[in-house]
């Protein structure tokens, strides 16, 4: 495709979906839908995982084609066979999963397809400039010269805003943009978007988060199980009724959890350190970090993405380097042990990266259910794997977890919506015995049904007497889940909070590093197990 098409001022639509059918192997994603953008406002789209958004966005963006239905563009029926097509109408998409090269440059992932060469040599000054300007402009700072490999999870949703930016797109997709953000991150990011808009731009927003539709959106379009249910004006709109009309029956938004009540000592995390070098870090990671979670308590690493809390439980895990330190798990030392021994010894992981550390993508559902059990005697007998007992177990968490696929057990995991990916490994790690579990944003990018049931099974699970170290960039979840909160600044625990004494705002200095408490002594702690510390000026 040449030019961008010019775009006629006619209609009130910039875009129009009409009567949109999209089929996959036993699954109806979309079943004749219509929505329709206004030129110049946020329309967000809402549904349950599995509801259709993301295809049905895909269609508009031309990564997939429909059986049925018409797109119009300005008025105009339009025939997008891809995202060349899709960008030469102006429509851009800033994806759930991103799509980038990990050994690609910043720069080189955002410049793809639109390269500037001169007698076959890429000339990227010109690129370089117009990257640092939006950048800047949109409060979006990233090392142009940093490889996506090495970047962490949320400046890489950065690249993907810029990707979109920097092809002048005047209608914009953003699927679940805010899932890998921090609370500032997502304050900025509705920022950018009135921006945007002001500028004359229209946005399509998938989200699952009811708060953000309240603060950014227009009108909010719901589909639920791959229908259209209606669209509704979103300021005379309450949230109950949102979720209500998403879920089909009504959803409890607050976590209701009677107080702790924590035993013995469950894990235990003795000046652990992870040294610079890791994603381009000039200083370690983790600083003898130290800290123990009990039997029957939910506690929680709060910060701002990229101070170390990732590193951290990486190295608990194992998937991750560590330095220094040791770690202890119902007393044994862990620290040398292999991932697989702290696996069968007490450990579940729910991991940050579902795609990189929690799936086998290309694997069926029933053997993603299995990656860490496959070798026990339930599910394999002299080296080969019983069918059966794996499709029979995997059957029981699709029901009790309401994981919904195309084909059951024998689904693809890669074929499956973000959400409901990260209900199988959800369902995987709360139900194989453990004695702790690491929680890394256990529901991303789940609808609120879906996070409703997944808290009551982590308040389950810690009234069962299990240890949970939860990790979170959401600030409410924080609040809602945690007994105790540990805030990790620059790779170190700068506070131990109390969720019942404190307000977000003051969470939020203490993340930020604008407020800290003093530790007295690396890894000292008082007789209850908590961090020894005093407040400044005490």
């Amino acid at each position: 495709m040449g030019e961008k098409v010019s775009l006629s001022q006619d209609s009130e639509y910039v875009v129009e979906m009409l009567n949109i059918t999209k089929v996959f192997p036993g699954i109806i994603a979309n079943d004749d839908i219509t929505i329709r953008l206004k030129k110049g406002e946020i329309l967000a789209l809402l549904g349950e995982n599995g509801a259709g958004k993301s295809t049905l966005m895909s269609v508009l963006f031309g990564l997939y084609q429909p059986e049925k239905g018409v797109i119009k563009v300005r008025g105009k029926e339009a025939k997008i066979n891809g995202p060349l097509d899709a960008n030469a109408l102006g429509i851009g998409m800033v994806h759930q999963h991103f799509k980038l090269v990990d050994n690609f440059t910043v720069l080189q992932n955002i410049v793809l397809g639109l390269e500037t060469t001169q007698k076959g040599v890429l000339k990227m000054d010109e690129a370089r400039k117009k990257v640092m300007e939006l950048s800047e402009r949109y409060n979006l700072m990233i090392d142009p010269d940093a490889k996506i490999e090495d970047i962490t999870v949320g400046q890489q949703q950065r690249v993907e805003i810029l990707k979109m930016l920097y092809r002048d797109n005047e209608i914009l997709i953003f699927d679940e943009p805010t899932a890998v953000l921090t609370p500032q991150e997502i304050g900025e990011l509705m920022d950018i978007m009135r921006n945007l808009i002001s500028e004359g731009k229209s946005i399509l927003f998938i989200t699952h988060k009811l708060n953000e539709i309240k603060e950014v959106a227009d009108r909010c379009a719901v589909l639920r199980r791959g229908k259209y249910i209606g669209t509704i004006d979103v300021a005379s709109t309450t949230k109950e009724e949102m979720s209500e009309m998403m879920v089909g029956r009504k959803v409890e938004l607050k976590v209701d959890k009677k107080d702790a009540d924590p035993g013995k000592t469950i894990l235990k995390v003795e000046n652990l350190r992870v040294a610079a070098g890791i994603r381009g870090h000039k200083k370690d990671v983790v600083n003898n970090v130290s800290f123990e979670v009990r039997a029957g308590e939910i506690v929680c690493i709060a910060g701002i993405d990229g101070n170390g809390q990732s590193e951290l439980v990486s190295a608990i895990s194992g998937i991750g380097p560590m330095n220094g330190g040791e770690i202890y798990i119902n007393g044994e030392n862990m620290t040398k042990h292999s991932i697989r021994y702290k696996n069968t010894h007490g450990l579940s992981h729910i991991p940050e990266d579902r795609h990189k550390y929690g799936l086998v993508l290309d694997y069926t559902l029933a053997y993603n259910t299995v990656l860490q059990q496959y070798f026990e005697p339930q599910f394999s007998k002299a080296g080969f794997l019983n069918e059966g007992s794996i499709n029979k177990y995997a059957d029981e968490l699709i029901d009790n977890y309401d994981i919904r696929s195309g084909e059951g057990a024998q689904t693809i995991a890669r074929s499956m919506s973000g959400g409901n990916q990260q209900k199988i490994i959800v369902a995987r790690e709360n139900t194989r015995p453990h004695d702790v579990l690491l929680a890394v944003q256990p529901t991303r990018g789940l609808d609120v049904g879906a996070i409703e049931y997944i808290n009551k099974e982590i308040v389950k699970e810690r009234d069962a007497g299990k240890a949970i170290l939860l990790v979170s960039l959401e600030l409410e979840e924080v609040m809602n889940l945690s007994d105790r909160i540990l805030v990790m600044y620059e790779g170190s625990i700068v506070a131990e909070l109390d969720p019942k004494q404190i307000t977000v705002q003051e969470l939020g200095l203490y993340m930020s590093g604008s407020k800290k408490q003093e530790v007295i002594g690396v890894g000292e702690f008082a007789p209850t197990g908590k961090l020894a510390v005093r407040k400044d000026g005490e």
